[in-house]
């Protein structure tokens, strides 16, 4: 068979009734090479039995959004999931169960969570990114290499802003930008995040790296490094005015997984970086 008439990819997306989900489905029907395989959501949504294409805006796809999400990964190559911390977990085992690769984008997931992902990385290949866009990956890429040329004297500080609906803070798109700080600066962000202000709250040390939240309207996710030194500032943003741009680049790594050998990827590798 010629590449040309290899057969498109079987694309699995769990929290396919949500807003992000919905966007997934229509970014597979828009994406050569690529196609729905299989819908799911959580037990007792309303949406339950619902055909995806039409819930998505798209024609009839004659795929009905389900609670079974075992079947689902029997019907995928690769799954993307954007749900909730608990659930990705569990999604996880049972994509390694299957032989699935997964794609994540949970946000908000405690160690518990991401020790059950990285034990089924071991078995199947998952792609996991608090942003999938190619701005942001570079964005994370540009930080880690500003934090390791500037000296300490220039302190790091992230801010990020979203919609009203987001749930979590700092976002982990900041969190993450954060990590690729304290990557370069040869520390762990752990014990190094400074992650809200409040009161007298005594001069800046040197060292930390400081968090900004804010939420309002409906920003799709904006994102700015500030490294301030003695006479200077330099940002680093990136303002996503959609959030079609995730869906993209979440469908792009899931086509980039399947047939990867088993470990824990991210956007990084997706891009060649």
């Amino acid at each position: 068979m010629s590449a040309a008439a290899t057969p498109p990819r079987r694309i699995g997306v769990l929290g396919a009734a949500g807003r992000m989900g919905q966007m997934l489905v229509r970014q597979i029907g828009e994406t050569d090479g690529a196609t729905l395989a299989a819908a799911g959501d959580r037990a007792g949504h309303a949406a339950l039995g619902r055909d995806a294409g039409q819930l998505a805006g798209l024609e009839t796809l004659g795929i009905a959004i389900t609670d079974d999400a075992a079947a689902l990964f029997k019907a995928s190559q690769v799954v993307i999931d954007f749900t909730s911390p608990d659930a990705t977990a569990s999604y996880a085992a049972l994509a390694a169960q299957h032989g699935t690769a997964l794609v994540i984008g949970t946000t908000g997931l405690k160690p518990e969570h991401q020790t059950a992902i990285d034990r089924a990385a071991h078995k199947i290949a998952i792609v996991q990114a608090a942003n999938f866009s190619a701005g942001v990956t570079l964005l994370a890429a540009l930080t880690e290499q500003v934090a390791r040329a500037l000296p300490a004297l220039y302190d790091i500080e992230i801010v990020e802003m979203h919609h009203r609906h987001k749930v979590d803070a700092p976002s982990g798109t900041a969190l993450a930008l954060g990590s690729a700080a304290a990557q370069g600066r040869g520390l762990t962000l752990e014990s190094h995040a400074i992650r809200g202000r409040d009161g007298i709250t005594g001069a800046r040390p040197m060292g930390p790296i400081g968090f900004a939240a804010l939420r309002g309207g409906d920003v799709a996710g904006d994102h700015s490094v500030i490294f301030a030194g003695p006479g200077e500032r330099l940002e680093l943003t990136h303002k996503a005015s959609g959030r079609q741009v995730f869906a993209a680049g979440a469908v792009q790594a899931a086509l980039w997984a399947v047939g990867k050998p088993p470990g824990r990827y991210d956007m990084r590798a997706v891009l060649g970086l």
